[in-house]
C-alpha cells in the first residue's frame, strides 16, 4: 500500500502530529524513520527515550503485511498533505493531520462546508439540518460533519439525497460509531468519504473528538451551526473555524430552548445569522438558486390540506390535524399514510406528525 510507512509512523505511540513533522524533518522520509536504528532515533532527539522504547516495541510487534492486507480488503486508503486528494484548505491549518485514512473518494479541490450541532436535538433542529444538508449538496458543496447522533446524522442524510458528504470520525474509519449509523457510514463511503486521522481499528475515546473537530473546520470554507446548547461540542468546531479564519454561520433558535442557547450566543458574538439556504450561497459567492422539491403526483389536494396543518418545528397530533382541517378522520388517516410514504411527513407514534422539508 502506498504511504504504508507514513501510516505506521502516525500510528506509533507518542508520535502525534507535531512530533511527526519533527521526525520527518530529521529523517527526511517516513520510511527512513521507520527503518532507522534505535541509536539513530536517540541521536535525532525527536522524541523522549521512553517514547523511543515504546516505538521500538510497537515496531517489533506490528504485523505490517497482514495489516496492509486487511486495509486493502476493507477499501481503506491513506493520503498525506502532498497528495492531490488531500483537502486543499486542511493542509494549511496550524496542525494538519500528517496522515488521513479514508474510505470512499476524497477530493482536494472540492468546496466543503461543515454542518454541525448537538447530539440532543429538537424536531426543528433535525428538520433544519436535513434541509440545509440537502440543498447545500444540491448546490454542489460537499457537506462535512462528524456522523454523531443528532444534527450531524441529519445533515449527512440530507446531503445524500442529492450530493456528496464527508464524515470525519473520532475513531477508525472501519469502526461504526455510533453503532446505529453503520448503514449511514456505508452509504457515505459510496457517495463521498469517511475520514479519520486515527488508524483503522481505533476505538472512540472522548478525548479524540475535539481533535476531530479541527479537521471538520479545517477542511471547510465555512461552518454552519444548526442547533447547539451552551456546552455543545459544535462550539469547539466553531472556535477552530474562527482560529483558521473560516466563516461561521448559525441558525437561530427559540430563546426559550436550551438546545439553541449556544447557537444564539454565537450570533450575538458575530456569527452570520442564517434564515435560508440562499443566505449561505450568497455569502460564499455561489450563484445557485436552491431547487424546490416537486410534490409527488400521488398527493392530492386533501393531502396538501393535511400537510398545511403540520408544523416543521414541533409534532402535531391526529386530533389537532382533525380540528384544523375539519376533514373526516378516515380521510385524514389515509392522507397521513400517503404523505408519510411520499416522505412529506415524519411520523412518531408517541408524538404525532412532523412536516418534513421535502416539499
Amino acid at each position: 500500500m502506498e504511504y504504508a510507512y507514513e501510516a505506521f509512523l502516525s500510528m506509533s505511540p507518542g508520535i502525534g502530529a507535531v512530533k511527526y513533522q519533527r521526525v520527518i524533518q530529521y529523517f527526511k522520509s517516513a520510511e527512513n524513520a521507520w527503518t532507522a536504528s534505535l541509536a539513530d532515533w536517540g541521536a535525532a532527539k525527536c522524541i523522549s527515550s521512553n517514547e523511543i522504547v515504546k516505538f521500538a516495541d510497537f515496531r517489533k510487534q506490528l504485523d505490517t503485511c497482514s495489516l496492509i492486507s486487511s486495509w486493502e480488503k476493507s477499501k481503506i486508503r491513506v493520503c498525506i498533505p502532498q497528495d492531490e486528494c488531500y483537502p486543499d484548505l486542511l493542509r494549511n491549518i496550524f496542525d494538519p493531520p500528517p496522515v488521513l485514512f479514508y474510505r470512499g473518494e476524497l477530493s482536494g479541490a472540492s468546496k466543503y462546508i461543515s454542518i454541525v450541532g448537538s447530539r440532543r436535538t429538537t424536531p426543528y433542529g433535525r428538520n433544519a439540518a436535513t434541509l440545509f444538508g440537502e440543498k447545500l449538496a444540491q448546490a454542489g458543496l460537499n457537506v462535512v460533519s462528524g456522523a454523531a447522533r443528532g444534527i450531524d446524522t441529519e445533515a449527512h442524510k440530507g446531503a445524500l439525497i442529492h450530493g456528496k458528504t464527508t464524515a470525519v470520525l473520532g475513531c477508525g474509519v472501519d469502526v461504526a460509531y455510533p453503532p446505529e449509523n453503520a448503514n449511514l457510514l456505508a452509504a457515505i463511503a459510496e457517495n463521498g468519504a469517511v475520514v479519520s486521522e486515527y488508524a483503522p481499528g481505533t476505538k472512540p475515546v472522548a478525548g479524540q473528538f475535539p481533535a476531530r473537530n479541527r479537521i471538520i473546520a479545517g477542511m471547510s470554507s465555512a461552518v454552519l451551526i444548526v442547533e447547539a446548547s451552551e456546552k455543545s461540542g459544535a462550539l469547539i468546531t466553531a472556535d477552530f473555524a474562527l482560529n483558521e479564519n473560516r466563516d461561521v454561520f448559525a441558525i437561530p433558535g427559540s430563546i426559550f430552548s436550551d438546545f439553541s442557547k449556544g447557537s444564539n450566543r454565537l450570533i450575538q458574538q458575530g456569527a452570520k445569522l442564517i434564515g435560508c439556504v440562499k443566505d449561505i450561497l450568497d455569502e460564499m459567492g455561489i450563484d445557485a438558486e436552491p431547487i424546490q422539491n416537486q410534490v409527488p403526483d400521488t398527493v392530492c389536494s386533501e393531502d396538501l390540506q393535511v400537510v398545511d396543518s403540520l408544523a416543521k418545528d414541533s409534532y402535531t397530533t391526529l386530533d389537532e390535524v382533525a380540528a384544523m382541517t375539519k376533514l373526516p378522520l378516515p380521510q385524514i388517516q389515509m392522507s397521513l399514510l400517503r404523505l408519510e410514504l411520499s416522505g412529506l411527513l415524519i411520523h412518531s407514534s408517541a408524538q404525532g406528525y412532523l412536516r418534513s422539508t421535502k416539499e
